[in-house]
């Protein structure tokens, strides 16, 4: 991940990169850097230095045990607004510079990028979770409600069934919007250790 991260600063130019739902529990990994437990996904990201070289941030954030549709775009729409929030608060000029790269003294974990990721991922948590309570809320209210699909073959019983929970598990982003408007900081970003990059990154 880390060359792959090098490769598209270097290669194709992109100063900002975000990886998200890695499982590095599952990934044999070495070095400083702890491994978060099983029940865990982490996001990777970085902005790339003068030099092409990468500034590697994760962020650790727990799992939910449940399917939602819609996040990948809730999570690129929530970036686009906390990074220009975190470049305003970085000052030095850094609205004027070409795609908002810091200085390469700034490290990974005070990047405007790194920022503006804890508090995407708190917020999206928080709605994640209130979503998560009331689907399930709602599919327990259902289990006592009569059957309402007799009648129908089973394929038509599964896909019922299938759009009953797809419709459960709708993301209830109006209902919670204040924790859009004003996450709680739930998570910490890490610098992904030198030690635990190729040598060649390092």
């Amino acid at each position: 991940m880390a060359q792959a991260i090098t490769a598209i600063h270097r290669i194709y130019s992109v100063p900002h990169v975000i990886i998200t739902s890695v499982q590095l529990s599952k990934l044999s990994q070495s070095g400083g850097t702890p491994t978060p437990p099983e029940n865990f996904l982490t996001v990777i990201g970085s902005t790339t230095k003068s030099d092409g070289s990468p500034r590697l941030f994760r962020i650790d954030v727990p799992a939910l045990d449940c399917f939602f549709s819609g996040t990948g775009d809730m999570f690129a729409a929530l970036t686009v607004a906390r990074l220009r929030e975190a470049v305003s608060a970085a000052g030095d000029n850094l609205q004027s510079t070409a795609s908002w790269v810091s200085p390469d003294s700034v490290s990974a974990t005070d990047l405007p990028l790194a920022q503006a990721t804890v508090k995407v991922l708190s917020s999206m948590h928080s709605v994640l979770e209130r979503t998560m309570e009331a689907r399930n809320a709602e599919l327990a209210k259902a289990v006592l409600e009569p059957a309402r699909n007799e009648g129908l073959t089973a394929e038509e019983q599964q896909k019922q069934e299938y759009l009953r929970q797809t419709k459960a598990a709708e993301v209830r982003l109006v209902r919670n919007a204040r924790f859009l408007r004003d996450p709680i900081v739930q998570f910490q970003v890490l610098e992904w250790n030198k030690e635990d990059l190729p040598a060649d990154l390092q």
